[in-house]
């Protein structure tokens, strides 16, 4: 059997730093939202035929082998079918066959996309316990679990905690990579050296704003539009701010960094709104190769399917 599935990226409508947990990871109350930029995932059973024919670098979880070709090192994909294995999911020997679209440590999930994929294309081969999922994701990283089931979802705890809600009004994306990568971890320490973290009072108001907000056919309000991070992808990576600049002068209603950057994305709403932002597109390639448009998805565009 060959199962197919699209790991769409996310970006961060909101973003509101709290302060470090006991944990280490800072609280979090965050929007985010799935995107039609996806990589796009392949399982089939070990031994089956080739899945891809470029066999390199693999990553094996053990009977598993996961190929992702351009990304050396730890593979979340990887460690999520190993995770499920652990706790007893019996599938055959598998062989997943990633081709990334999504920049990598770009702020948009790339890696946390894949693993919840991975998941998902597991449990439609070889259905197990739902419930683990929840926990396995939340083990792998604070960006999974929203991405399991692709659509809106606030986060909150260090973003590991979902709440799915329903589509917003009509709105599109314009998504503009940067050449530069920036590791998370380096974003949130500048932003506690820079003091970014909001009180706790704060951050709660934040989140009860956004609770009221987040209802089916609603637009965002401007000041609910805002990524706490985005001073401190600008301080590491100042070839941010002129990209800001760019997607705000070819008409965005909002510009923002996408989780830790350096990704900048603009927002266009409206009926519209996918034509706007497909022309703001165009007229930024030349300065910003890469520049593309995008629109939000539902799960069913995620859906593991018969490949």
């Amino acid at each position: 059997m060959r199962l197919r599935a699209l790991a769409p990226a996310k970006v961060n409508l909101s973003l509101f730093l709290g302060a470090t947990r006991q944990d280490g990871r800072h609280r979090l109350v965050t929007v985010f939202e799935s995107l039609s930029l996806a990589d796009e995932l392949e399982l089939v059973v070990a031994g089956g035929p080739a899945a891809s024919p470029d066999p390199s670098p693999i990553h094996a979880a053990s009977e598993d082998r996961v190929i992702c070709s351009g990304v050396p090192g730890d593979n979340l994909a990887a460690r999520a079918l190993a995770a499920l294995r652990e706790r007893g999911w019996d599938g055959p020997p598998l062989r997943l066959t990633i081709a990334k679209r999504i920049p990598v440590a770009a702020g948009m999930g790339g890696g946390s996309a894949d693993a919840a994929a991975a998941l998902r294309l597991a449990m439609a081969l070889a259905p197990g316990r739902a419930e683990e999922l929840d926990a396995i994701a939340s083990a792998l990283g604070a960006d999974v679990p929203g991405q399991l089931l692709p659509g809106v979802a606030l986060g909150t705890g260090a973003g590991e905690l979902v709440e799915r809600f329903e589509p917003l009004a009509p709105h599109a994306f314009v998504v503009v990579p940067s050449a530069h990568g920036l590791s998370t971890a380096d974003v949130y320490r500048e932003a506690d050296r820079l003091g970014l973290p909001r009180p706790a009072g704060e951050l709660d108001d934040r989140h009860r704003s956004l609770l009221a907000a987040l209802r089916r056919g609603a637009r965002l309000p401007d000041e609910l539009v805002v990524n706490d991070l985005e001073p401190a992808a600008v301080s590491l990576c100042p070839a941010v701010a002129g990209a800001l600049r760019a997607v705000r002068d070819v008409g965005a209603e909002h510009v923002i960094v996408s989780g830790s950057g350096p990704t900048v994305v603009g927002i266009w709403w409206g009926d519209t709104a996918a034509a706007s932002a497909a022309a703001a597109a165009e007229r930024l390639a030349a300065s910003h190769p890469g520049a593309l448009s995008a629109t939000p998805v539902s799960p069913e565009f995620a859906a593991a399917v018969l490949a």
